[in-house]
């Protein structure tokens, strides 16, 4: 086999930056591999990319020692253009790597740039986008498709320069369960039938297996601590310590007391041997409790008939009707363009609704204005740096009551308060632009909390972010939830979070509401998940394959067990 990229006693700090990011990394990855890179935020793995693609150090200057060798050339030497042409990178965030106004155009840019004549550049551009299934958007706006589709075309854009390498940056970030599924199988597709290498950077590992790897390289502290075939790498508590979450049948095999060996092939569940581990499993079922059953309260939120279209004649929402209490942690999820969005800003106030109400507290509030349901229903938005407006972190979160004229004494006294609630109290004097994306989320978090809401609506609490600060996240949320008594609904494509935080889900498909039940019920339902493109827990596999009839049952029970683990610290 033919090394493609090496890396040899390679070290790397940032010109900003006192210790290095990478250390002493020895890596070999070869011609034809597909590899997955996983680690926690901040442990390197980004850097390594940019390594590999050129960023390092022309984008991002600093000091290497060592040496690297991509496809036999030193990136140092060729610059970002030299390698585009060896390495084609799929930047996570889609929207910043559109150049052309139509989805043809963009995916010809790198041919025109080569000066490729017409004759030759249709017919290439025609073949990438059969290979990525995207030759019936040729002539739309990349502005206008879904996530999944936005990601096909950056794909063909990379794909058409006939590079070796295909680097893919948290392909899964924005993409519902399904969607992600597809990409994963997409990007298989490629590996198989191009030769080309493929590395994949991605925090959610249990998705990306979806289909094989040949190796998982983890990353951390700047480290690399394991490079390992699958099999072998879930049979360790690798993943574990490094702050990783691991698939959720390994976390109840684990539970169940069973020790993993790597020849009941644990890579997927549909093809795990699960024989010598049957029994423990049923034992464990038999012995686990059911979580017991939530106190009903009165309603906080009712939405009653609610039709919406933003243009008429066809419906985004079509005769909503559900109901929260007071307290409850929600979910709202469903694919992506479903309407999940929409409903919120319906809520919010931002737009109004062709038929319908929505009651707050038993009163309809389509009279109140935006700023007025404002203080009592906070919306957090997906991306913080949308909802930052002022440079330094108290102002940031003083903003809403100073807007309404409350003293400066209260202001300081509230402020202060909802910090220590966050835990942003010791940052009170430091500049937003000082914070980490997790950090700048409670920023946004606490900024509406200071406004005393009695409803907290978040978009994608969680998307980006690596295991331990998504628990961070949601242990934080949860205790706002239970100290506060603050009513939580979520926007969410994260089967893990709706499953772990929330004990209700409302899916929402094609505009209507297909069901309102526990997240365990609508996860076991084969019917609900294909329709609102969710993804079946493992959990069920695992459950089925062992032969328990109950496996809703056995997924609340796995839970609650992991609930109590955790509130046991």
């Amino acid at each position: 086999m033919t090394p493609i990229i090496e890396f040899k006693d390679y070290t790397f700090k940032y010109r900003s930056q006192v210790e290095p990011t990478l250390r002493h990394v020895n890596l070999t990855i070869y011609a034809g591999e597909k590899v997955l890179i996983v680690g926690p935020s901040g442990s390197g793995k980004s850097t390594l990319a940019h390594c590999i693609n050129g960023l390092v150090p022309f984008s991002f200057s600093g000091e290497s020692t060592g040496s690297l060798t991509v496809s036999g050339k030193d990136p140092a030497k060729e610059g970002i253009f030299g390698m585009s042409k060896v390495v084609g990178t799929v930047l996570q965030d889609t929207d910043g790597q559109f150049i052309g106004l139509t989805v043809a155009e963009d995916i010809a840019f790198a041919l025109e740039n080569d000066c490729v004549p017409q004759e030759e550049m249709f017919p290439k551009v025609d073949e990438v986008a059969e290979t990525v299934d995207v030759s019936f958007l040729l002539d739309h706006a990349p502005t206008e498709l879904s996530g999944g589709q936005k990601q096909r075309v950056s794909m063909a854009g990379v794909m058409i320069d006939d590079v070796d390498i295909l680097l893919f940056d948290e392909p899964l970030a924005n993409l519902d369960p399904a969607t992600g599924k597809r990409a994963i199988d997409l990007i298989d597709k490629i590996s198989r039938s191009t030769g080309k290498t493929v590395l994949i950077i991605e925090h959610r590992l249990e998705d990306a297996l979806y289909r094989d790897v040949d190796r998982i390289i983890v990353v951390g502290e700047g480290e690399i601590v394991a490079d390992m075939k699958p099999d072998d790498l879930l049979c360790t508590d690798v993943l574990e310590k490094e702050g990783i979450r691991e698939p959720l049948y390994i976390t109840a095999l684990k539970h169940a007391g069973c020790t993993i060996k790597p020849e009941s092939r644990p890579q997927h569940i549909e093809t795990m041997d699960l024989a010598p581990y049957q029994e423990k499993v049923r034992g464990w079922f038999q012995k686990a409790q059911l979580p017991p059953e939530r106190q009903k309260t009165e309603p906080i939120l009712e939405v009653e008939d609610l039709s919406f279209s933003y243009v008429p004649g066809k419906k985004v929402l079509q005769d909503i009707n559900f109901r929260i209490e007071k307290g409850e942690m929600v979910s709202i999820v469903g694919k992506n363009g479903a309407g999940k969005s929409t409903l919120s800003n319906l809520i919010c106030g931002f737009i109004n609704p062709d038929q319908g109400k929505i009651l707050l507290e038993g009163s309809d509030i389509s009279s109140l204005s935006i700023k007025e349901r404002g203080e009592v229903i906070g919306l957090v938005m997906q991306n913080p740096n949308q909802m930052i407006s002022k440079p330094m972190i108290f102002d940031e979160v003083a903003l809403g009551l100073a807007v309404r004229g409350v003293s400066e004494d209260e202001i300081k006294e509230r402020v202060y308060e909802t910090l220590k609630i966050c835990g942003l109290y010791p940052f009170r004097n430091w500049p937003v632009s000082a914070l980490s994306f997790g950090q700048k989320k409670r920023v946004t978090i606490a900024s509406i909390l200071v406004m005393n809401p009695r409803v907290l609506i978040l978009d994608e609490p969680t998307a980006g972010q690596d295991f331990r600060h998504y628990t961070e996240i949601m242990e934080f949320l949860k205790d706002i939830n239970e100290r506060l008594g603050i009513t939580i609904i979520m926007i969410t494509h994260d089967m893990h979070l709706m499953l772990e935080y929330t004990d209700r889900a409302i899916v929402i498909a094609d505009g209507s509401l297909i069901a309102d039940d526990t997240p365990a019920r609508v996860l076991t339902d084969e019917k609900i998940a294909e329709r609102a493109y969710l993804k079946k827990t493992s959990l069920y596999e695992l459950a089925v394959k062992c032969g328990i009839a109950d496996a809703s049952g056995f997924v609340e029970r796995f839970i609650h067990y992991e609930r109590e683990e955790r509130a046991n610290g």
